[in-house]
């Protein structure tokens, strides 16, 4: 059972009625639909499509932008696809769940597992709106809320139920309903699951997987059965230096400001914690070139683990791969395998993270160095197979792009975005409601 705190579409908390209410609030959050650069994260790190060969993601992956960009670049992403043929299962309903308020009044409505049900183009239409107050808020008030079922659930599991949080806690958890890592639940209809039944960390949330033989998807390459991370911010903020003097998500993202007649509020515009330094960082960082400088040396070693585990692990892909090619069984390549799978599953807990060098580098540092261990044993293991099997060559791909790493990996690009962009045409530009457009010309 969990709490139904309404929606957005309720008079108090309609759009007319916010802005006049909390007029500085309303007026800091659509700020961010000025937050419209992003990164083709691929481009930059090509690599990474072949650990993510066999799913969405080796397809396209861009940096988050502001809150308003929401629900347009999860209707326009490769990732999200077009609707399936009539009849079939599509992608899951349950790739909306943090993008729109309107999310928990269609669960209102449908029930978790029903909502998760739903084909994710079949609800595009039902998106009316993006990341907005009663994604925090109780309708047409500031009283903090968490209205996804999922976040519910998992606070509860690890001792933190929200309505025994004081405010700064509660806060932290309003972010940490999105910003946290997930996976759907394949035997009940796919729903969002947190997986902290053992605990938030990396190694005991792989306990869990590996407890229920769980795999998002079998590398086609290696055989590995792949874990994917998603945007880990909540778990490792719990467990960094700020989380311990009370620091939050809002400390250092929402800053107070004050308007023109000096009168204080919460920014909602959600930005880079530097950009406001005099009023979240001072305090404890009191020299701001000093603190830019540890954050860079953060960046820049955790950068350089990053791309020594994704250069391994490219290898092992496709060593695993000359290994089953030569005949390999599972006795063989087991050991092998899991360690690709634990190596990959540490990489992408850190690297899935918007901003690990700064919410928790020591985490970072700690996973990488783990998963560079892990991809080398998964390498030892594979050349005492690979000799056995008198393997002598193994053929490595070009990932000096993205286009050629795609290409590597059997995605035809440009077969894709012409499948999506008729899509986006006959569909989204002419039947889903104007937010799913923001961003993006129609033509």
């Amino acid at each position: 059972m969990w709490i139904s705190y309404g929606y957005a579409q309720t008079e108090s908390a309609s759009p007319k009625a916010m802005q006049a209410k909390f007029p500085n609030q309303y007026m800091s959050w659509a700020a961010t639909s000025e937050q419209e650069e992003r990164t083709d994260m691929l481009a930059s790190y090509p690599a990474a499509i072949v650990l993510w060969a066999g799913s969405a993601y080796a397809k396209e992956y861009h940096s988050p932008r502001g809150h308003h960009f929401a629900v347009a670049d999860v209707s326009h992403t490769l990732r999200t696809g077009v609707a399936p043929a009539a009849g079939e299962k599509g992608l899951s309903a349950s790739c909306w769940t943090c993008k729109s308020p309107d999310v928990p009044r269609l669960i209102d409505k449908l029930g978790v597992e029903g909502f998760s049900a739903q084909n994710f183009t079949d609800l595009g239409t039902e998106m009316n709106s993006v990341v907005y107050c009663t994604d925090c808020h109780v309708n047409g008030s500031a009283e903090l809320s968490l209205p996804r079922p999922h976040a519910q659930d998992a606070m509860a599991k690890v001792h933190l139920p929200f309505d025994k949080q004081d405010s700064n806690m509660q806060g932290a958890q309003v972010c940490g309903q999105c910003h946290v890592t997930y996976y759907f639940q394949p035997e009940r209809s796919n729903k969002v699951n947190i997986p902290w039944i053992f605990g938030s960390t990396a190694d005991l949330i792989e306990k869990y997987y590996d407890a229920r033989r769980f795999y998002e998807w079998i590398h086609p390459v290696s055989k590995t059965p792949i874990l994917k991370a998603r945007h880990p911010e909540f778990e490792h903020w719990s467990r960094s230096q700020h989380a311990e003097v009370g620091v939050t998500c809002i400390s250092c993202h929402m800053p107070p400001a004050k308007d023109a007649t000096g009168q204080e509020f919460t920014n909602h515009q959600v930005s880079d914690a530097l950009a406001n330094y005099e009023q979240v960082c001072q305090d404890c960082h009191g020299n701001k070139s000093a603190l830019v400088d540890s954050l860079q040396q953060a960046k820049t070693q955790i950068d350089a683990k990053a791309r020594e585990v994704e250069g391994l692990l490219v290898k092992a892909h496709y060593e695993a791969g000359a290994a089953w090619e030569a005949g390999a069984n599972w006795a063989m390549m087991n050991d092998a395998i899991m360690a690709i799978r634990h190596s990959q599953w540490r990489w992408d807990f850190a690297m899935s993270s918007h901003g690990i060098y700064a919410h928790n580098p020591e985490e970072g540092n700690e996973l990488l160095d783990k998963a560079i261990v892990q991809a080398n044993e998964a390498r030892r293991h594979l050349a005492a197979v690979l000799k056995e099997l008198a393997v002598t060559q193994v053929n490595y791909p070009d990932i000096s792009t993205k286009q050629t790493a795609q290409q590597a990996v059997g995605i035809d690009l440009d077969k894709l975005t012409e499948e999506k962009q008729a899509f986006i045409k006959q569909e989204i530009d002419e039947h889903w409601p104007a937010v799913s457009h923001h961003g993006y010309s129609i033509d």
